[in-house]
């Protein structure tokens, strides 16, 4: 699990230091072999559910057992809106608009649950 957060972390940054936000995260190995949408096409889907939004982020992920392609598309000023759609099918799974609030408390989460999975330093 470690690893897999390490290389969401790693492809994110590079992701920012090019300047291209969007590119995609992986939940996991060997998801994107199970994907028979692809990348391009879940995300002309997502950008067609927020037009004029700017995608944040994308991930390949399994959420509630399903295979999904997860995007974050800021919609100037209404909030974040999250777009799930099915990397099998290409269907929107759901399309949810998140606040700056309920955003920041999950970007936390994300960051503890990082931490958690981190060898810590044992102080003696």
């Amino acid at each position: 699990m470690f690893r897999s957060a390490f290389a969401a972390v790693a492809v994110l940054a590079l992701a920012a230091c090019s300047g291209r936000k969007s590119e995609l995260a992986v939940e996991s190995p060997g998801l994107e072999s199970q994907a028979r949408i692809s990348h391009e096409a879940a995300r002309k889907t997502a950008r067609a559910q927020v037009p004029g939004g700017e995608i944040e982020s994308a991930e390949l992920e399994e959420e509630d057992g399903r295979l999904v392609y997860s995007f974050d598309i800021d919609d100037e000023g209404d909030g974040i809106v999250e777009v799930l759609v099915d990397a099998r099918s290409g269907e929107v799974v759901s399309r949810t608009v998140e606040t700056a609030a309920q955003e920041k408390a999950e970007s936390e989460a994300d960051e503890k649950a990082e931490e958690a999975d981190e060898p810590g330093e044992r102080e003696d």
